[in-house]
């Protein structure tokens, strides 16, 4: 081959390596922004935290599980009220703004006033990860001051829609004081109105340190908590919010606590 050829080659195939090398990095750098986030389990938090427990459940003792709402408050909510105060138990629920928070604030009221826990499940339930960084600070900061205009409080918690999040939503929610929840049990309780089969899922997924997820606006739910729980007591659990499950570690702005 003449030299010049052997040139000519040398530099396509450099200049044809530059470019995949290039590549390669914007790729990595794209990943790390959208992927990458902070995240741990319940279990993990608890073992990195010193201190006592307030209250009377230690999870690091207990064999515990986290109760949990998505999507309400809702015409539905009450009869749940109902039966976690006839079985002594709080959840956390994750409200949602257009069409509930507004519509219905006696409801928050009562669901604060009866020691459950609040958490904020943004304004228009749009994915975070889809839009940009100023409308997702939006959808949080309009539900948490939503919340706090009528129970007095901000929510310290937050469960993204789908649970789909990523750096900047995690940057986001530090910035508001949210942690991020999401859960290792879900019955696709908007699936089916079917209450047995909504327990059974649940059921079947549960496991110690686990967070269930429920949405009490759908026909089947309410209906299959009292089996819920009565499925979990027996197979010795102890039903608790996110925040017990946690402590005594505390919420973790920007954190994402995955199960």
């Amino acid at each position: 081959m003449p030299f010049y050829r052997r040139i000519r080659r040398s530099r396509v195939l450099v200049a044809l390596a530059t470019a995949v090398i290039t590549v390669l990095a914007v790729a990595v750098t794209l990943a790390l922004t959208v992927t990458t986030y902070d995240h741990t389990s319940p279990r993990a938090a608890r073992g990195q935290a010193s201190g006592a427990v307030a209250g009377d459940i230690d999870c690091r003792t207990a064999k515990c599980v986290a109760l949990t709402f998505d999507g309400g408050p809702s015409p539905t909510t009450p009869g749940l009220l109902d039966i976690l105060r006839r079985e002594h138990l709080h959840a956390t629920f994750f409200l949602q703004g257009k069409g509930h928070i507004a519509k219905y604030p006696e409801i928050i009221r009562r669901i604060a006033d009866e020691g459950d826990e609040i958490g904020n499940h943004t304004w228009n339930h749009k994915v975070l990860t889809r839009i940009g960084a100023a409308d997702a600070r939006q959808e949080l900061a309009r539900t948490q001051n939503a919340i706090e205009r009528i129970t007095g409080t901000k929510p310290v918690l937050m469960r993204p829609p789908q649970g789909r999040t990523n750096r900047d939503v995690a940057r986001i929610c530090r910035e508001l004081g949210l942690a991020q929840v999401l859960w290792s049990v879900t019955a696709k309780d908007y699936e089916t109105t079917d209450s047995a089969l909504i327990a059974k899922r649940v059921l079947d997924q549960t496991h110690r340190d686990g967070v269930i997820l429920l949405h009490d606006l759908h026909k089947g739910t309410v209906p299959a908590v009292p089996g819920i729980i009565k499925a979990l007591k027996r197979r010795g659990y102890t039903i608790v919010t996110v925040s017990q499950l946690l402590a005594p570690a505390k919420p973790r702005p920007g954190m994402v606590y995955r199960p």
